[in-house]
């Protein structure tokens, strides 16, 4: 079996955040979800889990962030390309979210934005261009680069 990944999630409304992340692109999976949860399908390896916040509260003792007002994780994702991630952060502020809470990123090799959706929950959108980062950075890479 693939090594998955599920995000667990914190919010106010299961059924605007199943449409804001249907919004993205994702695929609602109708056999992990009911009024409490959506089950919110990135990728066959990645899982966003959409918890009403009573529910969520369930699965710990301790007390929950409110990520409008401070930051717990910041999830990334790669993208394809420059303009698949452009495209990406445009649908997020037109479903409802809000972008770029740190100015955009271009080092030449690699690019990335930021969105948040209506709850405020933080991600992060990276583009690498490997041939770019091998011009600029050999075998080494660019983490050695400082």
């Amino acid at each position: 079996m693939a090594k998955m990944i599920f995000v667990n999630l914190p919010v106010a409304d299961v059924a605007k955040s199943t449409a804001f992340y249907e919004a993205l692109g994702m695929t609602k999976d109708p056999r992990f979800s009911n009024e409490q949860a959506s089950s919110m399908q990135w990728s066959d390896e990645i899982v966003f889990m959409l918890l009403d916040k009573p529910f969520f509260q369930t699965f710990t003792p301790l007390p929950m962030a409110d990520p409008k007002n401070s930051i717990q994780v910041l999830i990334s994702l790669t993208m394809d390309g420059r303009a698949e991630l452009d495209a990406l952060v445009d649908k997020a502020v037109a479903a409802g979210g809000t972008a770029d809470a740190s100015p955009p990123q271009d080092l030449g090799f690699m690019y990335s934005r930021d969105f948040a959706d209506p709850d405020g929950n933080g991600f992060g959108l990276v583009y690498m261009d490997m041939a770019k980062a091998q011009e600029m950075f050999g075998d080494a890479g660019p983490a050695s680069a400082g």
